[in-house]
């Protein structure tokens, strides 16, 4: 079933970048395991491609259902050349909104599941001496404001466990990247994809706005999924595959705006910052 093309397992693989980088991935004549808690949203696309397209119900929360997932997609093909983790969902609210339920269940899906996954389809790609890993993170990865502190949360800690992860197995010829995309077309801002915190009045105006850039913004992102999943599979053929690719203009200018924020706190405190050391003896 896998012919001489990779051999790809995507997650969250029924709409949005997921559905876009399955599609691009089948174009160019390879081979997608497409995850998803509802594989029959993939039926058009195994319906078209049945020698090289498989739905595989998945919920990256269920440990017990990942671990045997990775196992049996290895039993049956063999390997996985391109993992990408880009399950995922919108988290809404002030810190102080943000139950200790709803961050630990963030953190399931953003985090924990695609750890366990990766570490799954790991040892293969290690001691074969090739593969490529690719966690959707955001611009949230980089930055954050009122009413995402939960949501960026996950995603810098993705972004952190990645880059490590990406240290320690170049060596083996593994690849790591880090996709950090603005605000794109996919169902994440959508009805039933988006999830809010109780509201509280103390927040309305300052949460508010980024509730109502939520609620109201679906279907008028500037982002084209099928544009960032041709950028994807260009920077994974590139000789040297960068660590981080940032996805959208929106992005782009939010994480400069960041970065040169940062760099100024920093010139404007580093004489504190170093006098914490100990004095030359």
């Amino acid at each position: 079933m896998t012919g001489n093309g990779k051999v790809w397992l995507v997650t969250g693989a029924s709409s949005g970048f997921g559905r876009a980088i399955a599609e691009a991935a089948i174009a160019a004549g390879d081979t997608v395991i497409g995850t998803a808690r509802r594989p029959e949203a993939l039926a058009d696309l195994v319906a078209a491609h049945p020698d090289r397209v498989e739905a595989i119900s998945l919920d990256v929360t269920d440990g017990g259902r990942v671990d045997a997932a990775a196992a049996d997609v290895l039993a049956r093909y063999g390997r996985v050349d391109v993992l990408v983790n880009n399950a995922g969902r919108t988290q809404v609210g002030a810190f102080e909104e943000t139950t200790d339920r709803e961050l630990r269940d963030l953190f399931e899906v953003h985090v924990f599941g695609p750890a366990r996954l990766t570490r799954a389809l790991l040892p293969q790609m290690r001691e074969r001496g090739s593969g490529s890993i690719v966690n959707i993170s955001s611009l949230g990865g980089q930055l954050s404001f009122a009413g995402f502190s939960a949501y960026s949360a996950t995603k810098a800690a993705l972004e952190q466990l990645s880059e490590g992860l990406a240290d320690e197995v170049a060596p083996f010829g593994v690849k790591v990247l880090i996709v950090e995309p603005g605000a794109f077309r996919t169902n994440l801002f959508g009805k039933g994809a988006a999830y809010f915190s109780e509201e509280h009045p103390t927040y309305a105006d300052k949460v508010g706005a980024t509730r109502k850039l939520v609620r109201d913004g679906n279907g008028a992102q500037p982002g084209d999924p099928v544009k960032a999943a041709a950028a994807i599979r260009l920077a994974l053929d590139a000789e040297k595959t960068p660590l981080r690719l940032v996805l959208g203009s929106d992005a782009v200018d939010a994480i400069i705006g960041h970065m040169d924020s940062v760099r100024a706190e920093l010139a404007e405190w580093e004489k504190v910052s170093r006098g914490t050391d100990f004095d030359p003896q």
